[in-house]
């Protein structure tokens, strides 16, 4: 995945997924309902662990079928693939529990600073676990950021992985999440996509 870009160019057609947040059998539901790998693309928006119980087999199959079908799977990289939140909301606290070391969890979470950002379906449609930022007007800044690290809030990266739209506003405007995540409105959306030849943000 070191190899991938920030944004990841998919082709339709392309089954787009949410959360799964350590639930397996939910991940294998998915399978069963919309096809198995290799037959159908599948693009994971990031949020693969924590909450759930199984976070460590639900990863590990999302990286098996990534390694096995790199051009029909994609792995992007959600606000709970850091180090921080994985040792608040449950995924150290399972590898621990699992394998009595750190040392699984620290594969992972270094596994995770190589996901990509974002992907980019057709050319139009914009993939991504957050949202938009303030400090990225372009699909090409989104392009340039250097996302080999862990996220933190003093740049761009991080509003991709946490911003939330909020219907009530036009531009940008305070989270309820807490300081330092941004919430954007219609107007930020729509400038967003006209300047970048898109037609949607899928989140």
């Amino acid at each position: 995945m070191a190899c991938e870009p920030n944004i990841r160019d998919v082709q339709a057609p392309v089954t787009i997924c949410g959360d799964i947040h350590g639930q397996i059998e939910d991940l294998l539901e998915i399978f069963q309902i919309g096809g198995k790998c290799p037959d159908v693309n599948y693009l994971f928006m990031g949020d693969y662990v924590d909450r759930g119980e199984h976070s460590v087999e639900t990863i590990s199959l999302l990286v098996a079928l990534k390694v096995r079908y790199k051009e029909r799977v994609t792995i992007l990289r959600g606000n709970h693939e850091s180090r921080t939140l994985t040792v608040v909301y449950g995924f150290y606290d399972e590898c621990i529990r699992k394998y009595r070391t750190p040392k699984v969890w620290r594969c992972f979470t270094d596994l995770f600073d190589y996901f990509p950002l974002a992907g980019l379906v057709d050319e139009s449609v914009l993939c991504l676990h957050g949202g938009l930022s303030p400090h990225i007007s372009t699909l090409d800044q989104a392009r340039s950021l250097y996302r080999f690290q862990e996220v933190s809030e003093d740049n761009g990266m991080f509003d991709l992985l946490w911003s939330d739209p909020d219907e009530k506003l036009h531009y940008w405007g305070e989270n309820s999440r807490g300081e330092g995540v941004q919430s954007f409105g219609k107007t930020v959306s729509e400038t967003f996509n006209y300047r970048n030849g898109l037609t949607l943000i899928s989140r």
